[in-house]
């Protein structure tokens, strides 16, 4: 049996269709986290004011880096570097040399598995256009390096 490209190929090394699709579209790049002065991780349940809470997408992909000047591209380099990607991000996950979790949509074939294993922020966070002060809105502190530590799956979704 062969193996699934992402155990077999390098992030370097892998081509623009098979990196975009080790997103799992679960949307939690797009949801806020703050640092304090002592270099803490506090995660939000504020996003981005384009993202979609029903498709977990940007509903201006094309252009998410003009309309959002921070929105960052995610490199092979970044994925071993941003701290702030999530834990469950298999960006993160296979730069950090682990395998993809099982309910993650390459290994079901399931485009809905991330959702239905409550692992996205759809339906979870509210509009940085009416949140308010991101402080307001800590819901936990980030435990780097954890996959486990997932705290938007603590959240249930507004189903509607």
């Amino acid at each position: 049996m062969t193996e699934p490209f992402w155990k077999t190929t390098p992030l370097e090394e892998m081509t623009e269709e098979q990196w975009e699709s080790l997103c799992d579209g679960c949307g939690k790049c797009c949801v806020y986290k703050i640092e304090d002065d002592d270099g803490e991780l506090y995660q939000t349940d504020v996003c981005c004011q384009y993202f979609d809470q029903n498709t977990c997408c940007c509903g201006d992909y094309a252009n998410r880096f003009q309309l959002v000047p921070d929105c960052i591209q995610v490199t092979p380099e970044g994925a071993r570097n941003y701290e702030w990607l999530p834990n469950t991000c298999a960006y993160k996950l296979l730069a950090k040399g682990r395998d993809l979790p099982d309910w993650h949509p390459l290994v079901t074939g399931d485009s809905e598995s991330v959702h239905q294993a409550n692992r996205s922020a759809r339906r979870k966070v509210i509009s940085e256009k009416v949140a308010g002060p991101l402080e307001d809105h800590v819901i936990a502190i980030v435990l780097l390096d954890d996959p486990e530590s997932d705290p938007l799956s603590e959240i249930d979704s507004e189903e509607g």
